[in-house]
């Protein structure tokens, strides 16, 4: 559907852009409430709660961070996406490596390899105060995250697929809190919000503690 009703700029811009907006306040928001209304308090990392008139004033300059600084981006970095050879057609990519295909014909190749490229202003962060920041760091954070894929010219799906799971990795980064299902307790060299919260903490001092992904770049 969306490929025959949309030409490949507004898929790979617009709906690039109301994907993150969407995912980013979903997985966000909920840890708004669980601050607010104490809830899992005993998996909070620091005993800290924002204002309401704080995180009401993080979430009024995040939309015109995102509307003013990441929809140009999304938008001028199209060209080229296109250019490197970024397409939405059929068929999709496949999930795995085939002897037909090239390696950066699978979507597990891209995540992966982009999490590994890649390598603000809350010292009491929630998760999405993980977006919170200068237009300059976002813009900056933002190249960043493209870098990978503009490189790499993947499927537009595989494209997706990275930024919701960037988008996601992120917002738990900054989240303040550790569950006991938290991905840092399973993965060697995954940061998580305990490592990342400790960056946040020290906001003033060098902690070290920079990476939300992997920390082996720290």
């Amino acid at each position: 559907y969306l490929i025959t009703h949309f030409s490949d700029f507004q898929l790979a811009s617009l709906g690039s852009f109301f994907l993150h907006e969407s995912v980013f306040f979903l997985s966000g928001l909920p840890f708004i409430y669980l601050e607010r209304a104490g809830l899992l308090s005993k998996y909070k990392i620091q005993t800290k709660n924002n204002s309401l008139a704080a995180q009401e004033k993080c979430i009024t300059r995040l939309l015109l961070y995102h509307i003013g600084v990441n929809l140009p981006l999304m938008i001028a970095s199209y060209p080229f996406f296109r250019f490197m050879g970024m397409k939405s057609s059929l068929p999709f990519p496949s999930w795995y490596f085939q002897e037909s295909g090239s390696i950066t014909d699978n979507i597990l190749f891209h995540p992966g390899g982009f999490c590994v490229l890649l390598g603000t202003s809350y010292a009491t962060p929630f998760g999405l105060t993980s977006e919170y920041a200068h237009p300059a760091e976002i813009l900056f954070l933002g190249f960043a995250t493209i870098i990978g894929p503009a490189i790499t010219g993947p499927h537009l799906i595989t494209l997706w697929l990275w930024m919701t799971l960037r988008v996601l990795e992120t917002v738990e980064a900054h989240c303040g809190y550790h569950f006991p299902w938290s991905l840092s307790n399973f993965l060697p060299l995954y940061g998580g919000a305990d490592f990342h919260d400790y960056h946040h903490r020290l906001l003033y001092t060098k902690s070290g503690n920079y990476s939300s992904t992997f920390v082996y770049m720290d």
